[in-house]
């Protein structure tokens, strides 16, 4: 089969050389081509196949033509894929050794949206790209390079209706972005911080529409704080006002809070995040200017952030009480509380809300330790109005700092602990 479709292959280019400019000449060569490559899907069910193609140049004749998305997108799946490690091994490497994503984004330059094939077709290559990045997350810095980047940005800016491309674009530049310092660099260099401020612009003053909206909008937020781990990256969203978004935002989310669905609790993690990263990173004027929109307008920011603790609050200590009462339950039975059901539990904890409120809570004590009087007043004058306790959020700020880590060296994550402990202690 293969060495039939390398022989088609070959006598279609000829044809196509010889022929530029009369296709009835190499019309028959294109259909005998087309029919070959149908059948070759049968080897995305035969992974451990996969090295033929490799060993007899076939990849490299696939890379040649521009037809055979469907196929690459097969061959590609991740579950198959997972099924012959070693042959999937094989295969992503002859791609990348031919820069398959350079010409698959080649490819999707000249290809136009309006036509609804070549849209399907922008959509398979995309989860070409998606299932070589799952499969080999190194791969993402050298797609970048190779044009993807650029395009992705293009494509999420351009002003076109929202529709699936634009979602599966937006998440492809999540997926590029994920504990990637180079490709967050590419991307600040591009002026891509601006892009996706323009894109989250659009929902300051009012949510998705749709679902699919509403995925779009949470894959920005998780590229924008991927991008944030840059201090250059922050220069640039300085510069772009992103403060002043991430305000605007904050007081939407605000007035939606009571409802407490998923949706406004995944905006209100990415905002909340944001401003948190802002309080812990910046320095000098960039920390003062933050600082300075707190007080803004009689301190309404502080009265908007300690409305959302105290609603947070209300909803994870209502989660803990179900928990705690479960757990009484399986002591009374004698059942065992082991490791994977304290696991669940957390989870139930953080599904009700609890990291939303433990950002709350360092944003808190970041503002009221921020040296300005006003901002350390108003927050201690609501708690006492509403009944707070400065030792519950000294208790949920030990609780943040104890799960600090992940991807970090022992001597960061225990400075960290002690510099938000240490702003527990002062609040």
């Amino acid at each position: 089969m293969i060495l039939t479709f390398e022989k088609r292959s070959y006598k279609n280019q000829e044809l196509r050389i010889k022929f530029p400019d009369n296709p009835e000449k190499f019309m028959e060569s294109e259909l005998d081509l087309n029919d070959i490559i149908q059948e070759m899907h049968v080897i995305a069910t035969m992974p451990d196949l996969y090295h033929l193609l490799v060993e007899l140049n076939a990849v490299h004749s696939l890379l040649g033509l521009l037809t055979v998305v469907d196929l690459l997108q097969e061959l590609t799946d991740i579950d198959t894929l997972h099924e012959s490690e070693d042959g999937a091994e094989v295969l992503i490497d002859a791609l990348l050794e031919g820069q398959v994503v350079a010409l698959l984004v080649q490819n999707m330059e000249r290809l136009d949206e309006q036509v609804k094939e070549e849209a399907d077709g922008i959509y398979n290559t995309l989860a070409i790209i998606e299932n070589m990045a799952e499969f080999r997350p190194g791969m993402c810095t050298e797609a970048a390079q190779q044009g993807l980047m650029q395009w992705l940005l293009k494509r999420i800016k351009a002003k076109m209706p929202f529709d699936a491309n634009k979602l599966y674009c937006s998440e492809i530049l999540a997926i590029l972005l994920q504990n990637n310092d180079n490709t967050r660099e590419l991307l600040g260099e591009m002026d891509g911080i601006d892009v996706l401020l323009q894109q989250l612009s659009v929902f300051k003053r009012h949510n998705p529409s749709t679902a699919e909206e509403q995925e779009m909008m949470e894959n920005l937020f998780d590229a924008l704080c991927s991008c944030l781990m840059l201090p250059s990256n922050r220069d640039r969203f300085l510069r772009g006002e992103g403060l002043q978004l991430m305000n605007l935002m904050l007081r939407c989310l605000v007035f939606t809070c009571y409802r407490l669905h998923a949706k406004t609790k995944c905006n209100l993690e990415h905002v909340c995040s944001i401003i948190a990263s802002m309080l812990r990173n910046l320095k000098s004027q960039q920390r003062s200017r933050l600082l300075s929109k707190f007080t803004e307008n009689d301190c309404e920011k502080v009265d908007r952030l300690m409305e959302l603790h105290f609603k947070y609050l209300e909803a994870v200590q209502q989660a803990d009480k179900r928990i705690e009462g479960e757990k009484h339950e399986m002591v009374r039975r004698g059942e065992i509380l082991d490791d994977s059901m304290e696991d669940e539990f957390y989870l139930r904890r953080l599904d009700a809300g609890l990291f939303v409120l433990q950002l709350i809570c360092y944003i808190m004590v970041e503002i009221s330790n921020s040296g300005i009087s006003q901002l350390q007043q108003r927050v201690h004058q609501i708690l006492n109005l509403r009944g707070g306790s400065v030792k519950v959020v000294r208790h949920i700020m030990r609780e943040y700092a104890e799960s600090i880590g992940d991807g970090k060296s022992d001597e960061f994550k225990e400075a960290e602990r002690k510099r938000i402990m240490d702003l527990a202690d002062n609040f």
